[in-house]
């Protein structure tokens, strides 16, 4: 019997003791695997020409070149080049995690919530409500005007709100992220998937819009009952939640503490004004002035810089929050390098397009339904490398729109397994989104892609399913 039980307590403290690594030990594992991998994969090009402004590769003019081989030193300089390449979104995660810190310092964003939370409290209704239309509407944004790198600034106001509710902080974050992720795959008016896509492949702009709308009910529908369900049973047991320790540990006194009775005051109101207000502004920038990176990044620096002193923070008190803020981003900073190394790595060796071209090869011989899902699974794997929407269709379009006229799939499908294949963009460690919001959200990548992996399959056996019909009624118009 004391045999059993040191048996057991050992077993226990073994699984007690293995840990996943840091996920910049993944993230470099993969960096140093892709490298071998490129030693070992051929080298080949296809030829590319400039359409309207972009890169596009020439289907048929596939071409083995001399092999490039990439010494070890490429392990410290693809990183190196991953911070150059990555630039953009470094700094916009740089910028946004100071100005948020500035936010937090001036504690209107926690008052609020406070308010919000004592108000839902009184009102179960409303609370019950709270979670499927905002994931809807961050659907809608991924679906209407491609909503991705602008999920991140909503991390830092969800997940304190949420958590005040008693859920826990992937709830925080799969609301505005996943829901923009959702619509995003399952888009039907995306400028930046469909628009592009079938601008590339000769079809009429948002063509298919029937089918996409439907499917868009379907997808948006699926991640917001999976939420749901995932959010009632951490409220049910807080303990079952994957980062019940982390959250524990979060500092929300300023938030549950009973301060709702606290009033409002000249300068918080101001403050909230100020926020509210550039909220407005981003929506407004988005849709109206097509604002990215640089545009959003410089609305949040201003904005914090001015709230801060609204609110009466020193000088010297806004330089420390903000230099604080920033120091919390280095490391998702790094694992963005790395990430886009793998890309950097791929495409100095000259073996992206020796993967696409192989990959079009083996679809060639498949059955129609069976070829439209392997499509989907050759975007998912181009996926891995290019994040950019609009990168991956200018690579991949032109060499898959002639690859389904031999199979006698319609380009509108074609066109749709490539669009389904974002899907799995909120699991990928290669991800700058992905690891920004998680960044963001102070969430290890390894505890969310425990979390995310069944619902990812779960979506891609939806995809699997959605990419049928349009098979069988050859869905047009071509």
């Amino acid at each position: 019997m004391t045999d059993a039980n040191d048996a057991t307590g050992t077993e226990s403290a073994t699984r007690r003791t293995i840990r996943m690594p840091h996920t910049l030990v993944i993230v470099g594992s993969l960096v140093l695997l892709v490298l071998v991998l490129s030693w070992l994969v051929p080298s080949g090009a296809y030829r590319t020409v400039d359409a309207g402004g972009r890169i596009v590769t020439v289907p048929g003019t596939y071409q083995p070149v001399p092999k490039v081989y990439l010494g070890p030193q490429w392990l410290m300089i693809a990183p190196i080049k991953g911070f150059l390449d990555g630039a953009l979104i470094i700094a916009f995660l740089l910028l946004i995690g100071g100005a948020f810190a500035v936010i937090q310092a001036t504690g209107t964003i926690e008052f609020a919530i406070r308010k919000i939370t004592a108000a839902l409290a009184a009102r179960p209704a409303l609370e019950k409500l709270l979670i499927p239309v905002l994931m809807v509407i961050f659907s809608l944004a991924g679906s209407v005007f491609g909503m991705s790198e602008e999920v991140i600034p909503f991390i830092l106001i969800l997940v304190p709100l949420m958590l005040s509710l008693g859920y826990d902080s992937i709830v925080g974050v799969a609301v505005p992220f996943l829901g923009a992720a959702a619509g995003f795959a399952a888009a039907f008016f995306n400028p930046f998937t469909v628009g592009i896509a079938q601008g590339l492949v000769g079809l009429p702009l948002y063509s298919g819009l029937g089918y996409r709308v439907a499917t868009w009910f379907v997808g948006t529908a699926v991640v917001v009952a999976w939420v749901m369900a995932y959010a009632a049973r951490v409220k049910r047991r807080p303990e079952s939640s994957p980062v019940y320790d982390l959250d524990r540990s979060r500092d929300l006194s300023s938030v549950v503490s009973g301060a709702p009775e606290e009033p409002w005051t000249a300068r918080r109101v101001a403050v909230l004004g100020l926020f509210l207000a550039s909220m407005v502004a981003l929506v407004f920038g988005i849709l109206k002035a097509q604002w990215f990176i640089e545009e959003i990044g410089a609305l949040f620096l201003a904005m914090g810089l001015v709230m801060g002193a609204v609110a009466g923070l020193r000088p010297s008190q806004i330089a420390t929050s903000f230099v604080a803020g920033a120091r919390d981003m280095v490391n998702v900073t790094l694992i963005i390098a790395c990430g886009r190394a793998l890309l950097i790595i791929a495409r100095e060796a000259k073996v992206l397009d020796t993967i696409l071209f192989f990959s079009s090869d083996l679809i060639s011989g498949l059955p129609r339904v069976v070829a439209a899902q392997v499509m989907f699974v050759v975007q998912s794997v181009i996926n891995f490398f290019i994040h950019s929407g609009t990168a991956q269709a200018a690579l991949t379009m032109p060499i898959m729109a002639p690859l389904a006229d031999l199979l006698g799939l319609t380009r509108q499908t074609m066109v749709y397994a490539y669009q389904l294949c974002e899907f799995i963009n909120p699991i990928l460690p290669t991800s700058a989104v992905t690891m920004g919001v998680l960044g963001m959200a102070k969430i290890p990548w390894e505890r969310w892609a425990r979390w995310f992996l069944p619902l990812m399959l779960v979506l891609v056996a939806l995809s699997f399913l959605l990419l049928i019909p349009p098979v069988l009624m050859h869905w047009g118009p071509f």
